[in-house]
């Protein structure tokens, strides 16, 4: 970040701006008491070449060489370069929010072509101009249900994200919601779940792939659902969605999804993307912005913010969202992936991730001790280790591979299974790789 000096004069003219003397009748008038604040743990002050080299150790200890083959939600997939050029372009760089529209323009029509782009790749009407993330547009899409239909309960399928199901259970914690979760199970049993939908019940909400990477159709439960008048909620991969069947063609009612596969870096954990979509009936009950194109009093095109639905600032607890708001750099990242790669290309990036997906599990397949599952997945799945996960991905780390994600973390009774996820930046022989390495560590383990 950029060194902003501040001379003695300058604090002096800042402290008389606000009415204080010192920095010591600052700190009495905001603490409200004469107490001031300790500053001794703060360590001394340090030159420049000696933070530099500290911070520079501290990064170092990252494992950023890792050969990656973590899903689990976020993906390693490849950016092309001319993403980070657009978004870089400082009329996008440095703008905010448009809260202005008539000196926003090449940020609504941004705006307005992710929308269009997110609509185009889940197959719904409407979508709106961004949200947080996935977990957190998975939480609106929730609270949508709950207004929409009126009754405050939500049923959770077990083989939802466990960190989605957790951001839930903490931004329900104050509210008068009831969460009902389904036990985990690689496959869903619909029958069972339909029975859990009770007339106070305001959604069933199911990730696609789940959590173990299983494709499931969910048409049955969708139809369930709707004959008890209970809306369905999606947490969609995007990158999936070109090749599988779209949601809004198996008739959910709300979509949400993580965008961070569509040319954003995994950066330790973000700023990622939430997208939210739906139909245009329930438009109204939608959080965050929604931009529309229009024109003007001369004819000319232009763009607005069609709708605001938050309101945060005006309706307080009435507000359709008190959370969400507009990543528009990374919603324009989202725009620059999605028009460079164009419609075959994302099928082509899909083709290629399912198609190494599949010959993965066959390398890893043929390693004595290592079992599956013989279920439908895109480009992520289990296997079965005749050891505990937790201890082999340790020691695949060392070997330069971090090798997928231990169930067992947050499965108790999966300690010995990995989720392994493959994009399209895996070579046949990274994955041969893996194969011998994950070989060598089972046989030190055995």
């Amino acid at each position: 970040m950029p060194y902003v000096a501040m001379t003695e004069s300058e604090k002096q003219q800042m402290l008389a701006q606000v009415g204080v003397g010192s920095l010591d009748e600052l700190w009495r008038q905001i603490l409200g008491a004469e107490t001031l604040p300790s500053f001794e743990r703060l360590p001394c002050g340090s030159s420049e070449l000696k933070v530099t080299r500290h911070l520079a150790g501290l990064a170092h200890r990252n494992a950023t060489d890792l050969m990656c083959f973590v899903g689990s939600g976020f993906y390693d997939h490849f950016i092309p370069a001319v993403v980070g050029e657009v978004a870089g372009r400082t009329e996008f760089s440095t703008s905010y929010t448009p809260y202005q529209p008539e000196v926003s323009q090449g940020t609504l029509q941004a705006i307005y072509e992710y929308q269009s782009a997110i609509c185009r790749l889940t197959d719904m009407e409407v979508a709106n101009a961004s949200m947080y993330d996935g977990g957190t547009a998975f939480f609106e899409a929730m609270m949508m249900a709950v207004r929409i239909t009126g009754r405050r309960r939500a049923v959770v399928l077990g083989s939802v994200s466990p960190i989605y199901r957790t951001m839930l259970q903490c931004y329900c914690s104050n509210l008068d919601v009831e969460l009902v979760m389904t036990p985990p199970a690689l496959q869903a049993d619909v029958r069972s779940i339909a029975d859990l939908l009770t007339p106070d019940t305001a959604c069933v909400m199911v990730q696609y792939p789940n959590v173990f990477g299983v494709v499931e159709d969910w048409r049955p439960l969708i139809e369930a659902a709707r004959e008890r008048q209970v809306l369905s909620v999606c947490s969609a991969y995007p990158m999936a969605l070109a090749r599988l069947m779209p949601p809004g063609q198996m008739g959910f009612d709300v979509v949400t999804g993580e965008g961070q596969s569509l040319g954003l870096p995994l950066s330790f954990g973000g700023p990622y993307l939430g997208f939210l979509a739906t139909w245009m009936k329930y438009v109204r009950k939608m959080p965050g912005r929604i931009c529309g194109r229009t024109v003007d009093q001369n004819g000319k095109p232009g763009f607005v913010l069609t709708l605001q639905a938050r309101e945060q600032h005006i309706r307080r607890e009435k507000a359709m969202s008190n959370i969400c708001t507009n990543e528009g750099l990374c919603a324009l990242r989202a725009l620059a992936y999605l028009t460079f790669v164009g419609k075959q290309g994302l099928v082509d990036v899909a083709d290629v991730c399912a198609a190494k997906a599949v010959f993965a599990r066959e390398q890893l397949l043929r390693i004595e001790g290592v079992r599956g599952y013989d279920v439908p997945f895109f480009n992520e799945f289990v296997i079965r280790l005749p050891v505990e996960a937790g201890e082999v991905v340790g020691r695949m780390i060392e070997r330069g591979f971090a090798a997928g994600f231990p169930l067992g973390r947050y499965f108790a009774d999966r300690r010995n299974e990995l989720l392994v996820a493959v994009t399209e930046k895996r070579t046949r022989e990274d994955i041969r790789g893996l194969a011998a390495a994950l070989e060598a560590v089972l046989n030190e383990c055995r």
